[in-house]
């Protein structure tokens, strides 16, 4: 495993934070288990769509946590034990969580489990004071100053 450091670099950049913690956890991540397994899927400009293969779980088995840019899905095992004995285990029958980071104002906006498949709709809504702006040159007037205002004697 390759493992970076990148000390040097956070002490010669200013709001660089959450891109270096990025870094290292995919970093971290790289090497690690791949259970289970999802797909993230684009449905239109501000719309996506995680789908995570979690066949066993029943809803009461699972719990999908939203924070600020980030999203926690865990999924507890149960302990059922078969009527009979075991001759070959192949089905995952794990525990797991799996964190996905989010970009600035993105939401769950739904999520729904149907035939062993987690569905979480994801919703991008940029608030309108965030949004681009064309502004045109010389399209604004100057400010009047208006005669008898207090405001000039300070």
């Amino acid at each position: 495993m390759n493992r970076f450091d990148t000390t040097p670099y956070r002490r010669s950049t200013v709001g660089f934070d959450r891109l270096f913690d990025l870094m290292e956890r995919q970093a971290r991540n790289a090497g690690g288990d791949n259970y289970p397994p999802f797909n993230i899927e684009r449905r239109g400009d501000d719309e996506y769509r995680i789908t995570l293969a979690v066949a066993g779980f029943r809803p009461e088995d699972l719990d999908i946590t939203a924070q600020q840019n980030l999203l926690v899905i865990q999924g507890r095992k149960r302990d059922d034990q078969p009527e009979g004995e075991m001759l070959h285990v192949g089905i995952a029958n794990r525990g797991f969580e799996r964190r996905f980071d989010l970009a600035d104002y993105v939401r769950v906006e739904n999520a729904d489990l149907r035939d062993g498949m987690l569905v979480i709709d994801l919703l991008r809504e940029v608030p309108e004071a965030m949004k681009p702006k064309k502004i045109s040159i010389g399209g604004q007037k100057p400010l009047e100053i208006v005669k008898g205002d207090d405001s000039e004697a300070a």
